[in-house]
């Protein structure tokens, strides 16, 4: 994968799941420690960064209207009911850590699974020519699994780092990490996604 070809999406490193405080924070707390969740993502965007790559972070908004009109049930009915990732709050923003820097993207009105889906970054790797897709973030098998498959299914060569992901348990995370590598083929860590990237 050539470097000027390739982005890196960094999905939901947002307090509400990352810190201490934050609404999910302990129901992931154990998991973010057992995979080293954040310090890989870390190393992924020093990575992406030091190649030169396309770097998106795609913090999740809670948009209520939405919600109310499409009378949504499971995890965004959740969502809602919780006030989870409220826009503007702590909760919502992007961990210290992850901070974006001048020259990244930061994805607008992601609020249902897939990262493609009522945001403009299908226009946006178009327009970089990118052919590859680097993903990593929360939750492994939900919106990191259903912005993964919606690349693959675009044409994208695809790779989840799944030592930058986390699920809610770690039955569920080894179940990804076995299964859905051969399903879009390729490396799955953040130091094999890394050396495949050439300059």
């Amino acid at each position: 994968m050539l470097a000027r070809e390739t982005a890196f999406i960094f999905i939901e490193f947002q307090n509400d799941f990352c810190s201490e405080g934050g609404k999910l924070h302990c129901s992931l707390k154990n998991e973010l420690a057992r995979n080293n969740t954040l310090t890989n993502a870390r190393r992924l965007l020093d990575g992406a960064r030091a190649k030169e790559c396309l770097v998106i972070h795609c913090p999740f908004v809670l948009a209520p209207d939405w919600v109310e009109q499409h009378a949504c049930t499971g995890i965004l009915a959740g969502v809602y009911e919780n006030q989870v990732f409220v826009r503007d709050s702590w909760g919502q923003a992007i961990i210290e850590s992850m901070t974006p820097v001048e020259g990244e993207v930061v994805l607008e009105h992601k609020h249902t699974l897939s990262a493609f889906s009522h945001t403009a970054l299908k226009e946006i790797l178009r327009d970089a020519g990118i052919r590859n897709l680097i993903v990593c973030g929360f939750l492994t098998n939900i919106c990191v699994q259903a912005t993964a498959f919606s690349a693959y299914d675009r044409g994208l060569t695809t790779r989840i780092a799944m030592d930058a992901c986390c699920a809610g348990t770690e039955a569920i995370q080894k179940y990804m990490e076995e299964n859905i590598p051969p399903v879009l083929g390729g490396e799955s860590t953040v130091d094999k996604i890394l050396a495949e990237i050439a300059a």
